[in-house]
């Protein structure tokens, strides 16, 4: 049986890198902020492999964004390039959607099928709701890359974090809402 202290949630990690830098951009120089970007980004991944067992893909690649943007910002001596982590993580994500589009599949549909799960609503809803993440992701996307580029470091905090999780909400909510009237509509 897992030990049930590394089954508890780690979400909050995700916040540390950028909490990090933002802390020691305000209180230090841009060089050291970078720095403990980057190494609080290699201790989120110790700690997700030992809270889950293991390191996510996304989690692999947000790190190699971590460290290439962060070394490219320390290089050129200017925080926008670490900042823009966000915008090439959602880009990256978006575009996987949208090609999974383009190919007729759907990431949800395949992950239900391998856990041997038939899916509870219509097949073509799944591809819905993943085109409309895929738009969502990559409007947040572009958003993040002028929130880096044109506001402070507080405000892309902000957003990277809570933020992102209070627009994913209100997507969802939206989501939800789009489905169920169309899901009624269909059963007329």
């Amino acid at each position: 049986m897992k030990n049930p202290s590394k089954t508890r949630p780690y979400f909050l990690l995700s916040f540390l890198p950028a909490l990090a830098y933002w802390l020691l951009e305000t209180y230090s120089t841009l060089e050291v902020a970078l720095i403990g970007g980057i190494i609080l980004g290699v201790i989120e991944m110790v700690l997700e492999k030992y809270f889950s067992g293991h390191v996510h893909t996304l989690s692999k690649v947000n790190m190699t964004l971590i460290l290439v943007l962060g070394s490219i910002s320390l290089i050129a001596r200017e925080g926008v390039w670490f900042r823009l982590q966000p915008f090439f993580t959602g880009l990256g994500i978006s575009g996987f959607l949208i090609i999974q589009k383009i190919q007729g599949r759907s990431l949800m549909l395949d992950m239900l099928k391998d856990m041997g799960q038939i899916p509870p609503m219509p097949e073509a809803f799944y591809k819905l709701i993943e085109w409309h993440l895929s738009l969502f992701l990559l409007v947040f996307a572009l958003f993040m890359a002028k929130v880096a580029i044109y506001d402070s470091t507080a405000t892309w905090l902000f957003w990277k974090t809570g933020g992102f999780y209070m627009a994913f909400a209100v997507f969802m909510m939206a989501e939800i809402l789009f489905l169920r009237l169309r899901l009624r509509s269909q059963k007329k």
